[in-house]
């Protein structure tokens, strides 16, 4: 638990200075402006431009290009896949899929290799008498 300081205005009400040292005293042209980060979109605005640039705006960016990118299949495409190629055993990552999803149904007992699976299409391949190899 952090030590909270109490509020200035409770201390130093019948002195000079309020606590705020003598700098508190200067209450006419060469005024401060204002309490911590006041005044920088206003009237401290022409130091905001020479010092503080990075006050305000919006700083770097997210790289979305470098998110990988997980190509899918679903068992009915799996299905025409595999009468194009005229085999009973396909390897996904060989065309560039890497999940193996459950839509559709699968006729024949087919041999799957694939990084990864869902329950849905793991259950449709074991029932039509075919298998799955998770290679993850």
């Amino acid at each position: 638990m952090s030590v909270r300081h109490e509020k200035r205005s409770r201390k130093y009400r019948g002195t000079r200075s309020v606590g705020w040292g003598r700098i508190g005293q200067h209450r006419k042209a060469g005024s401060k402006g204002g309490v911590g980060c006041a005044g920088l979109h206003k009237h401290k605005w022409s130091w905001t431009v020479k010092y503080g640039k990075s006050v305000f705006g919006k700083h770097g960016f997210k790289r979305s290009w470098n998110k990988a990118k997980v190509e899918v299949i679903n068992v009915d495409q799996l299905e025409e896949l595999v009468r194009k190629t005229n085999s009973d055993s396909v390897n996904l990552s060989d065309y560039g899929v890497s999940k193996l999803l459950g839509r559709g149904t699968v006729s024949r007992a087919v041999q799957v290799k694939v990084d990864y699976a869902s329950k849905e299409a793991l259950e449709k391949i074991k029932r039509a008498g075919g298998k799955v190899e998770l290679l993850r």
